[in-house]
């Protein structure tokens, strides 16, 4: 939007700088259930600044990054939905806040080997899909799982942690992706971690290891050859990984002598384990091309993505899962719009919900059992101008809060019809 911003940038690039700044503002509101109704306006600009060393000292292979986050607005799914998968991936508490501060260097031949160390944000590469990036709820970004399993949410946006991060590519068609990150992005979990470090500038060290591993294959390999007498490819991206977490874990229904929480004889002390993992796979697979298309842009995409943490009883959620198709160039000519429409699942844990039968038990009084949370999403990426895209959102939720009771009006809380628009703009 700003150009060159008055000859700021190209003097920049000089010195290998390049500046990125983007605003993305929503409105969205629900216009039926949740625990109340209405429309909310949230906002993110995001700042980024990166050096390439090379051009600025010439060092091959090196990068520096630093960003940060300018977060304003409401939260919809904290004032009006109370859903466990939240309608938009910019929600967070009101805050200018450091993001990532990191330095990554490339080694081998082809750069084939690249190592970052520094504050980071996992979901900038661990369990990606990238179709599944169009979307506005927030788990097409960083999952369920995670979000409600990991101390703090786990080091994702708006949140980072201290870390390692390993990329190795032996073949054109392998990658392992591989970190150690500290076990928790927050140094006190209690309450919300968002505040607990509120400025991004608390870098905890002292609390266990969060342990995060990807093996990913892509077909056609990179840098494949395809001649004239062949058609275009299907082209492919397939990931399966795991994340260990060596923090301590609260127990969802029993507390340390082994009465359930919900007894009034409980100390209320949960029982503590030792430990939790989870495993994942991705999969972004391009399910029809255009052959007609000279550019090969008009293309429709299938992903999925899938997540399982064993132990249930130190887990909320145990499964996790999306999946969708994006369509782009769905009109023709217009190459860089996007239509698309996506799922999103998430199974609350037996321990979790056998907690809420001991609720209903002890207290002899009407409690609702939770089960899953269900939503789909319909969505349209409009490129306005070159720096601009307009993405009208519809989603809906099943089963919100994967069943919870609305203190309004002493039952479930209904499904959710949310409605809203999204506004990206590049300057």
């Amino acid at each position: 939007m700003l150009g060159d911003m008055a000859g700021l940038r190209p003097f920049l690039n000089k010195y290998g700088i390049t500046l990125t700044i983007q605003e993305t503002s929503e409105l969205l509101g629900n216009v039926s259930g949740g625990v109340r109704e209405g429309f909310e306006y949230d906002g993110l600009t995001q700042a980024v600044l990166q050096l390439d060393t090379e051009k600025a000292f010439g060092l091959h292979g090196g990068t520096f990054n630093i960003s940060g986050l300018q977060i304003h607005g409401r939260n919809l799914s904290a004032e009006n939905l109370d859903t466990l998968q939240t309608a938009s991936g910019i929600e967070g508490d009101r805050s200018t806040r450091l993001w990532e501060l990191w330095y990554q260097q490339t080694f081998l031949k082809d750069d084939a080997l690249d190592v970052k160390i520094g504050q980071q944000s996992l979901d900038q590469e661990f369990m990606v899909s990238q179709n599944a990036l169009l979307f506005v709820n927030t788990m097409f970004g960083w999952p369920m799982l995670p979000s409600a399993d990991l101390p703090g949410g786990g080091p994702a946006y708006p949140l980072s942690a201290l870390g390692v991060r390993v990329r190795w590519r032996p073949t054109d068609s392998l990658t392992l992706l591989a970190g150690v990150f500290n076990g928790t992005p927050v140094s006190d979990t209690n309450g919300d971690p968002q505040m607990a470090n509120a400025s991004g500038l608390s870098f905890p060290l002292h609390s266990g290891v969060l342990a995060i591993g990807e093996l990913q294959y892509a077909y056609p390999a990179l840098g494949s050859m395809v001649y004239s007498s062949q058609s275009r490819p299907l082209s492919g991206v397939y990931k399966l990984g795991f994340w260990y977490d060596t923090e301590n874990f609260a127990d969802e229904e029993t507390d340390d002598t082994g009465l359930s929480l919900a007894n009034p004889e409980s100390n209320g002390n949960p029982r503590t384990h030792y430990g939790d993992y989870a495993i994942y796979a991705v999969v972004d697979q391009m399910v029809w091309s255009d052959a007609d298309d000279e550019d090969a842009d008009r293309t429709v995409n299938f992903f999925a993505r899938g997540m399982g943490a064993p132990e249930e009883d130190r887990n909320l959620i145990d499964i996790s899962a999306n999946a969708g198709f994006t369509f782009h160039e769905p009109i023709p000519h217009r190459d860089d719009d996007t239509l698309g429409i996506g799922m999103g699942y998430a199974k609350v844990s037996d321990s979790a919900a056998d907690s809420d039968k001991d609720t209903a038990f002890f207290t002899g009084s009407y409690y609702p059992i939770r089960g899953s949370e269900e939503f789909v999403e319909l969505t349209y990426q409009y490129q306005v101008t070159p720096w601009c895209q307009m993405q009208p959102d519809f989603q809906y939720v099943f089963d919100p809060g994967a069943g919870i009771l609305n203190p309004n009006s002493g039952h479930r809380v209904k499904g959710e019809a949310v409605l809203g628009v999204r506004m990206n703009v590049q300057f």
